[in-house]
Parts: structure tokens; C-alpha cells; sequence
């Protein structure tokens, strides 16, 4: 079919091709010169197959569970912001996720409504900022819960070291007429984009999620500038909104072995090794160099995920190797969103599934749960560990 695609690198280039260029550039930032972006995904070339070539497994079982949702394979939707690649958003990640039998995270800064969310796919997982006082934190996850969320996220790895050595694109507050006008040029280059938006309606720009329900919406720019005056979290903070919560919960932007005991320490279910992308402090190292150490410092107490530069399903066979349970994605199924809508997130998924299970295959292994650093060729510098 024309508009299937057999690589997320594919995705990314009729992503590309389809988006306006600010909201194009707005989903391959990185942080300051884009180091930790850079290596994040070279990490995973570093590390070759140790593959075998009989008595290969005639079945291959790629499910696990997160959180206590059995999930159809170990790819998650990470949350991502304000996804103005499709006029669906979360609503068409969540349905795909679904279809594919995996969980969607939403993020509090997200366009679409927990509630249609958790409605499209009720492996919803809900991811929450300290954003303002115990209250309203808390106030934001009570609602997610309503709504049928099945855990909670807490981010923290954002330090808002957000300038580009490359510029940043340019996003409005809110499209009034004046910034219409302003962006139009690039919308009328782009006419796939731009009729799909005139015919549900221009992004949303207001984040539903960080109010109670029928409250009116902040903008984007006004919840995170509210944000970016809010103290800091304590781990106090963070064991008290675990405890609130009273179900799963996920600590998301570990890359210290330290952060990962104490996570573990307040109760938490699961960990992510994360640098955000390579959005917050650049020159973090990749997170697939620093997961073992985690992995080795928290052990089997703690569920260990990973983030960050994923785009092939042998990158996720290697993660699984060196001891994340499963990895969450978020460009990769940005980019299938802009490239087909709900339909491309699937291909994407898709694609990484049939990936995991080809290297399964290869290396002998019948199910993800088999993987090991023996199935692995490690340089000796590969690893990156911080001293704790």
C-alpha cells in the first residue's frame, strides 16, 4: 500500500516533508548544541549481535507487563506535549496504541482530554509536572483517575535549558488572527497538513489536563510559565504524591543510580532512564550507556524502562539485554502521527514488533524475557557510569 511504510525512518521523512517547518523542527529539537539527542540514538549502533543460526525458536513471545498491564509487546507511547502534528492527537495515538495492545502515556500538557484518552485505550498511564502546590498536583491526578487512568507518571527530568545553538522554532501562545497570518505561509506550503486541521479544527493550544474538569483550559505557554515558577519537587514531595496516588507509579527521567534507590526507596513501581530526549541538560550521556548501572544498583525491586533515541526494534531487543523491562517511544510514533494519522502510529508499531521479533529470532531467544548482555557485543567504553 502507498501508504504504509517499513521503517520509522520513513515516517520521519514524509513527516518532514508533510509538517510545517516550525512544527517539524519543534519535534527534532534538542537542547543547546544537541549532543545528548545526537548520542542517544549513535548509542545504539555501538552495540552489536551475537546472533545464532539453528535451532532457532519456532514461536517467539514478545509480551510483558508495566505497571501491572499486560501489554502485547515492550514499546509504550511515551507522553509528549501538544501533539499539533494531527488534528486527532492523543485521541489517534491512544486508538492505535489500543489496536496494537499496548499503553499510551498522556501528558497533563497534552491537547486531548484525559477522558477521551482513557477512553480510546484504557491502558492509559498519566504523566504529571510539579506544577504548582501539593493541591494541584494532586488535583490533576484525581481527575486522571476518574477518568480511568491505570498509573501515574511523575517527570522530572526538565531543568528548562531549553535554547538551541540552532534557534528555536517559533510557538504562539495562542493563534489569534495576527499569528494566523504569521504562520500561514508555511501552512499553505504544506496543504495535507493544513486541510486536515481547517477540517477538524486549528490546534489546540490549551492544556485540558491541568484543571479540574469543566474548568477552562490555560494555554500551553501559561501553564508552563506558572510552572517554571513553581519550587522544585522534594523526594518527600514525590513519596507523599505516590502515596496520594495509592497505585502504579512511575519515576520518569533516572540517569543517576542514586535517583533510581531512591526511587525505588519511596515505593515507586517503575523507573524510566530518561534525559528527556535530549531536551534537558545536554551532554547527558545516552541512556542506553547508563542503564546498566541503574539496572545493577536497583536490581529486580523496581520495574526499569527506557527512553530516548529508540527507532529500530533491534534497539529495543538491546535495551531488553541490558535490563529495561520495556522502552517508551515518542518521536518515532510523532512522526507515523504526521504521516498517516492513527493508521501511521500503528505502521510504527508495527514495524518495531516485527523488528523485536526478528532479533529474537536471530539470536536464538523465544521470548523477550530471554534476552541477556550475552546476546550483546558491548565495546569496552561503551558504559557511562556515574560514580553514587
Amino acid at each position: 500500500m502507498a501508504e504504509w511504510f517499513e521503517s520509522v525512518a520513513e515516517a520521519h521523512r514524509r513527516a518532514r516533508r508533510r509538517l510545517p517547518k516550525s512544527v517539524y523542527l519543534a519535534l527534532v529539537a534538542g537542547s543547546e548544541r544537541g549532543s545528548t539527542l545526537e548520542d542517544n540514538i549513535r548509542a545504539f549502533g555501538e552495540l552489536g549481535f551475537a546472533p545464532r543460526v539453528a535451532d532457532l525458536p519456532s514461536e517467539r513471545d514478545l509480551s510483558t507487563s508495566v505497571m501491572g498491564q499486560e501489554l502485547s509487546l515492550p514499546v509504550l507511547a511515551s507522553p509528549t506535549g501538544v501533539q499539533a502534528v494531527h488534528p486527532e492527537g492523543e485521541v489517534a495515538v491512544a486508538r492505535a496504541t489500543a489496536e496494537a495492545g499496548t499503553a499510551i502515556g498522556l501528558s497533563a500538557f497534552g491537547s486531548r482530554a484525559v477522558e477521551d484518552v482513557a477512553e480510546a485505550n484504557p491502558m492509559t498511564f498519566f504523566q504529571v509536572y510539579w506544577v504548582g502546590d501539593r493541591e494541584k498536583v494532586l488535583g490533576r491526578a484525581q481527575r486522571a483517575k476518574a477518568a480511568g487512568a491505570k498509573g501515574l507518571i511523575v517527570t522530572l527530568d526538565w531543568c528548562f535549558a531549553t535554547g538551541r545553538d540552532w534557534g528555536s522554532p517559533p510557538i504562539p501562545e495562542k493563534l489569534d488572527l495576527r499569528t494566523k497570518l504569521g504562520f500561514a505561509p508555511q501552512g499553505l506550503l504544506r496543504p495535507r497538513w493544513l486541510r486536515g486541521f481547517l477540517r477538524h479544527g486549528l490546534p489546540d493550544l490549551t492544556t485540558p489536563n491541568m484543571v479540574p474538569r469543566g474548568e477552562e483550559a490555560p494555554t500551553f505557554f501559561g501553564a508552563y510559565g506558572q510552572w517554571m515558577f513553581t519550587p522544585p519537587p522534594t523526594w518527600e514531595d514525590i513519596a507523599w504524591l505516590r502515596e496520594q496516588w495509592g497505585g502504579p507509579f512511575m519515576v520518569k527521567g533516572i540517569t543517576h543510580p542514586a535517583d533510581a534507590r531512591r526511587a525505588r526507596d519511596i515505593g515507586a513501581t517503575a523507573i524510566s532512564v530518561s534525559n528527556h530526549g535530549g531536551n534537558n541538560l545536554d551532554s547527558t550521556p545516552a541512556t542506553i550507556r547508563l542503564l546498566p548501572a541503574i539496572v545493577e544498583a536497583v536490581g529486580d525491586d523496581i520495574e526499569v524502562l527506557l527512553d530516548g533515541g529508540v527507532r529500530r526494534g533491534s534497539d529495543v531487543v538491546k535495551a531488553l539485554a541490558l535490563g529495561a523491562r520495556a522502552v517508551l517511544i515518542g518521536r518515532a510514533y510523532l512522526w507515523g502521527l504526521a504521516a498517516e494519522g492513527q493508521a501511521g502510529v500503528r505502521n510504527v508499531l508495527d514495524v518495531l514488533r516485527n523488528g523485536i521479533d526478528s532479533s529474537l529470532l536471530a539470536l536464538g531467544r523465544s521470548s523477550v524475557h530471554d534476552l541477556s548482555p550475552e546476546d550483546l557485543i558491548v565495546p569496552p567504553d561503551f558504559g557511562r557510569e556515574i560514580r553514587s
